[in-house]
């Protein structure tokens, strides 16, 4: 069949696109960080959303199918990349993985979905980036398993349907509010991943430890836990920063002595809370009198960027208690004054920011 058209140039074409995904799949092999598990009964925590997916994954595995769509919801670091490598080697399928940004025109996301094999994984990291486009594509991919391609130009193109194998389409977000309808609705499974309480933590601390190989004290894992923000990464990180101190200037143990000074060289304190939390906190009552001030005001303030405010510091603020967020903006709570030893000299009124 002759194909022409500024938008189709050959099926050849499309196949050049999927060196796009397999990109992503050799470098994250070859960079892939050894503390990630690679099984579902290595992941530590979220026990209720391992159980379901222990499930669901079975009952695909036993009737040869692909296993339905999933979408993971949760803040960074909580291991949504690492859900779905796992849940590709669970169901024993190949994985490929990319992220909405680097998807850039229709032919980008053809040509992997026309060259991923049977029973497959797709996974696309910050899926609520995904241009319109694309998203029209992947609705029907994810329905039917075809996809819809314009073949010519003018009043001689026409539109071809192109037959996909079955597969399985993973995407995460950091911000599912953003994610449309209609995609967020073709999801079978959806997976919300909370932050981890300490003794998760401990889990995933003790393994990594061993992984490393760095000589942890029991006391030393709790406090590392507290000081972790409720999330995986910053506790692996903290780890491997925490090992260089204990070489440095320690005896190679990491223990309470060397968390404490380790925390305190890198400002972070013993509630997680580093040196920007802390100045958030403290713009909010000297600026603004404790609030209310609106997110784009408060991050000019701080100098960050309202989408880190918003996905990085505010989510664990709020969790601990020290911010919360009303119809009229942002504002402290007398727990945050407690914090920073500042005077509460102001009423604290918990209905403070309801209209009725």
């Amino acid at each position: 069949m002759d194909i022409t058209g500024e938008n189709f140039e050959s099926v050849e074409s499309l196949e050049q696109n999927s060196v796009l995904s397999m990109t992503f799949q050799r470098q994250g092999d070859e960079t892939e960080n050894l503390l990630r598990p690679q099984r579902l009964k290595d992941f530590q925590g979220q026990q209720k959303l391992k159980d379901n997916l222990s499930v669901f994954i079975t009952a695909a595995r036993e009737r040869n199918e692909a296993l339905d769509h999933v979408f993971l919801i949760g803040p960074p670091g909580l291991g949504k990349t690492t859900l779905a490598t796992i849940i590709a080697n669970e169901m024993n399928a190949e994985i490929r993985m990319t992220s909405a940004p680097a998807l850039d025109k229709p032919k980008d996301l053809a040509g992997i979905l026309t060259n991923i094999s049977e029973n497959s994984v797709f996974f696309i990291d910050e899926i609520h980036r995904l241009k319109p486009a694309l998203e029209e594509m992947l609705y029907i991919a994810m329905e039917d398993y075809e996809i819809d391609w314009v073949i010519g130009q003018g009043p001689a193109a026409r539109t071809m349907r192109i037959p996909l194998p079955r597969f399985t389409l993973i995407g995460a977000t950091t911000k599912a509010g953003q994610v449309s309808s209609p995609l967020h609705s073709r999801f079978g499974i959806t997976c919300h991943i909370d932050f981890y309480n300490e003794n998760e933590l401990s889990g995933i601390i003790l393994r990594s430890s061993g992984i490393v190989g760095t000589e942890i004290t029991p006391d030393a894992v709790s406090l590392l836990a507290r000081c972790s923000r409720g999330t995986p990464r910053i506790a692996n990180r903290l780890l491997r920063r925490l090992r260089d101190f204990a070489d440095v200037i320690g005896t190679g143990i990491v223990d309470v002595d060397i968390v404490h000074e380790g925390m305190k060289r890198l400002g972070i304190d013993l509630n997680g809370l580093d040196e920007q939390d802390r100045n958030i906190l403290r713009t909010i009552i000297e600026f603004y009198d404790g609030g209310p001030v609106g997110a784009d005001t408060l991050s000019i303030s701080v100098g960050e960027a309202s989408e880190s405010l918003e996905d990085f510091y505010e989510p664990y603020l709020i969790q601990k208690g020290y911010l919360k967020r009303t119809p009229r903006g942002r504002m402290v709570t007398r727990k945050a004054y407690e914090l920073l030893g500042i005077p509460c000299e102001r009423k604290m009124d918990e209905d403070q920011g309801i209209l009725f």
